[in-house]
């Protein structure tokens, strides 16, 4: 009779640190330097993308005036780590307050972002009284890299999907220590948030959504199917809708009918192996995810930056490059069985931040249908879909209003 041996989990937490190679920041100038360029595009707006002048502007300043060490520096200034979960090395930053009762938090990114997105917000939630708030309002501060993005192993076969992220980072947060914690996410990080609170763990005290999944079913999938315009599906609303949520799905309508970036990793990710060969591919894809992000993006590479500066946009875009994740990021699109506005069925606390240029402004009515355990509600007068790299005291501020109920 064969004896079966039981498989030893590696449950350890390693140490890490940032540390790239000259010679691969060198050959990264001397690619973008030699980039064939198309012509010019045919409108005088960015109904085509983005700009060439804007993909020019961006390349000139990454060849002869970024600087990657920078940002290299404030990543390694902070504790770095790397666990296994589930069979794939999980990267996190894991700051501490100094505070007592500070309340756990774990904050998600999404894509096309990083770690690097949240830096600006790691100071003010766990050092609050250095930022002339209260200690009573501190957070420990979890911020893990998605499976196939930045530092984080590349999953080699199919399963990361949200739901497996969720289970990944309750786990995570288990491994930490901590017996109750809160969590927090925009973008993809804001479904995988929304999957957390159904799956609910005993652990989890509350969510934070800035971009909420609150649109009634049989809405979202109306406006899913006509990305085209065929099927006229703002003509075929359900009647009695009040003027917010008529807005909501006008803003909704538009976005599937702009989503072609979000269509293409869903259904062709390997397509896009371009990403790993040329810096430019990888950078204008990045930089067009969302009519109001680019008109930031633009006017941060024609001297006007608001909100996000020049390096903001070249850091997220050199950690994609240098990690060459372009392609394994994308796979969470074609992973992914969710819809990232339909209610989900929600019951654990829940927080909603609505910023004005976030790809839609959930009305309150939704909000308090979708997740029936409402604790706050703010509809912000500024700042759109990556809130915390755009306007990080606000979202700062969010996070400690929402949770400080459940502390």
């Amino acid at each position: 009779m064969a004896v079966k041996t039981a498989t030893r989990v590696d449950t350890s937490i390693r140490p890490f640190s940032i540390e790239v190679p000259e010679s691969e920041l060198e050959a990264l100038r001397a690619r973008i330097a030699e980039t064939r360029w198309p012509e010019k595009e045919t409108v005088a707006d960015q109904s085509q993308g983005v700009p060439l002048e804007t993909s020019q502007a961006a390349a000139r300043y990454w060849v002869d005036g970024y600087d990657w060490r920078k940002v290299e520096a404030r990543l390694n200034a902070l504790p770095n780590f790397i666990t296994e979960i589930d069979g794939l090395d999980i990267h996190f930053i894991h700051v501490r307050s100094k505070h007592e009762n500070a309340l756990p938090l774990i904050v998600t990114h999404g894509w096309p972002g990083s770690v690097i997105e949240q830096l600006k917000i790691v100071g003010p939630l766990t050092d609050p009284t250095a930022h002339g708030a209260d200690a009573s309002d501190a957070f420990h501060l979890v911020i893990p890299s998605m499976p196939g993005y930045g530092f984080s192993g590349k999953p080699s076969e199919p399963g990361w999907g949200p739901e497996r992220i969720a289970r990944a980072w309750t786990e995570l947060m288990r491994r930490l220590g901590y017996d109750g914690f809160v969590a927090q996410g925009g973008d993809w990080g804001a479904l995988i948030t929304d999957v957390i609170g159904l799956q609910a763990p005993p652990e989890l005290r509350g969510i934070l959504t800035n971009m909420p999944g609150t649109v009634p079913p049989e809405i979202d999938t109306l406006l899913q199917s006509d990305v085209t315009g065929v099927v006229n599906a703002l003509d075929k609303l359900p009647s009695g809708l009040s003027a917010e949520e008529r807005r909501a799905c006008e803003q909704l309508d538009f976005f599937w009918k702009h989503s072609a970036y979000a269509l293409m990793m869903g259904t062709r990710t390997e397509t896009l192996t371009g990403f790993a060969d040329s810096p430019i591919a990888l950078a204008s894809y990045m930089m067009d995810h969302d009519a109001a992000s680019l008109e930031l993006v633009c006017q941060a590479f024609a001297g006007n930056p608001g909100g996000i500066t020049r390096d903001d946009i070249l850091d997220n875009i050199t950690l994609f490059w240098l990690t060459n994740t372009g392609v394994s990021a994308a796979r969470i699109y074609w992973e992914n069985k969710l819809s990232f506005f339909a209610a989900k069925g929600v019951k654990v606390p829940a927080a909603v931040s609505v910023f004005p240029d976030e790809l839609y402004q959930t009305p309150r009515s939704w909000a308090e249908q979708a997740y029936p355990n409402l604790i706050h509600y703010n509809q912000l007068d500024r700042g759109g879909h990556f809130a915390a790299w755009e306007q990080p005291q606000l979202l700062t501020q969010e996070l400690r209003d929402a949770f400080r109920s459940l502390r």
